[in-house]
């Protein structure tokens, strides 16, 4: 190398890792939210498969996010102060609370710790994400989506695991607070979605986070009331096949959208929402909502498989992990 040649800029180098964006925990979420759809289906061979994989790219995304943490902190705070980027941070814990439940019972130690320690970051998150949502800075009705209703999902996931661990007041306090934030955020995103402008192109896939609330409520409902369905259960069950009725008009439009990783977006609601069908045909021996559950399993696994393929593309093509 002469002296008129110069270096190689490090940063440079590692770019891709400053941009390296939360959004892509979403893929966890779907790819263990499909592990548990399979297990509710009675697929066990193909739920353990799923959950070593999703397991993989968990914990390979979170040693990346950790290194942009201590190499990039600047990038990690610009995604904390993002009006869109902040909610998806729970995103990670809630893949963290998924693969808790998916290790018990044949992990049943590791199930349990994963879970605690999930939950404590769960209840933090919570009040520091609602305390940033409140503070001083300007939020406005542009900046709502769907994607806000990710903190008050993962508190809803808790009970899923707390039950079974004993911890049936813990349970009650994550479930409350989690549909309390979820009939709040759902007046405030239909108020947006209604009175003003569209939802911009890469946050329109965002809309099918609409199933996730209800559909995982009715399974910690359950879960809290012993596994018998009554009133209630009929009517979180209902919102969600609601919501997936109102999504599935918005599809054809969707698919016309340019790839991004909203896109993720579409599978862990399918997946909420297919476990909560098999968890229904399950508790009332019905076989229609069996054979309901079994139709989105197969539609969970092509858009799973459809999303992977998207991605691996984009990755090569450098598409991710660039500044917007």
């Amino acid at each position: 190398m002469t002296a008129s040649t110069p270096a190689p800029d490090a940063t440079a180098q590692h770019v891709w890792l400053a941009h390296f964006p939360i959004t892509l925990f979403g893929s966890t979420m779907g790819l263990l939210g499909l592990a548990l759809a399979f297990r509710a289906g009675g697929f066990a061979m193909a739920s353990t498969l799923t959950t070593w994989v999703g397991a993989a790219v968990l914990f390979s995304l979170l040693a990346l996010y950790a290194l942009k943490a201590v190499r990039h902190p600047s990038h990690v705070a610009g995604e904390w102060n993002h009006p869109v980027r902040l909610a998806f941070f729970p995103a990670a814990n809630i893949s963290v609370l998924l693969l808790s439940l998916l290790l018990n019972p044949g992990f049943p130690g590791v199930s349990a710790a994963l879970w605690i320690i999930s939950a404590v970051v769960q209840a933090i998150l919570t009040i520091v994400i609602i305390s940033a949502w409140i503070s001083h800075r300007p939020f406005g009705p542009a900046m709502m989506s769907p994607a806000w209703f990710i903190p008050a999902v993962a508190n809803v996931i808790v009970p899923l695991g707390g039950v079974h661990l004993g911890f049936n007041d813990v349970s009650w306090y994550f479930f409350s607070v989690g549909m309390l934030f979820w009939l709040v955020l759902l007046t405030l995103v239909f108020n947006r979605l209604i009175f003003h402008d569209p939802l911009p192109g890469k946050l329109r896939p965002t809309l099918v986070i609409l199933i996730a609330p209800p559909s995982v409520a009715f399974l910690a409902w359950t879960a809290l009331n012993g596994g018998g369905i009554d009133p209630m259960a009929h009517i979180l069950l209902s919102i969600g096949v609601f919501f997936a009725a109102l999504v599935a008009v918005q599809v054809p439009s969707l698919l016309r959208l340019p790839f991004a990783m909203s896109f993720w977006a579409l599978s862990f609601p399918l997946a909420a929402l297919t476990t909560a069908l098999f968890r229904y045909a399950e508790i009332t021996q019905t076989q229609p909502y069996r054979l309901a559950g079994l139709a989105l399993l197969v539609l969970l696994v092509f858009t799973i498989l459809a999303l992977c393929i998207r991605t691996l593309r984009a990755a090569v093509a450098g598409e991710i992990c660039q500044p917007e």
